[in-house]
């Protein structure tokens, strides 16, 4: 199983990742705001990563980091 870390705080809330992500487990956390004030993203279902990277590639801030 893959585990993608997202560092939150530096997300500025494009959205960029969720379109790309094929398995569609990644969203906004519309609970809360980052310290520069966005909905920052989470992931809905570890256990559905396929590790394939394609989110933290995407990222133009380069805020996720993914584990196989």
């Amino acid at each position: 199983m893959a585990k993608v870390v997202i560092d939150d705080k530096k997300c500025k809330g494009c959205g960029l990742c969720i379109d790309v992500c094929p398995k569609k487990i990644l969203a906004f956390d519309k609970s809360r705001l980052n310290e520069i004030g966005y909905h920052p993203i989470m992931v809905t279902n570890m256990e559905e990563c396929i590790g394939c990277a394609m989110c933290a590639r995407m990222c133009p801030d380069v805020i996720l980091e993914i584990f196989k």
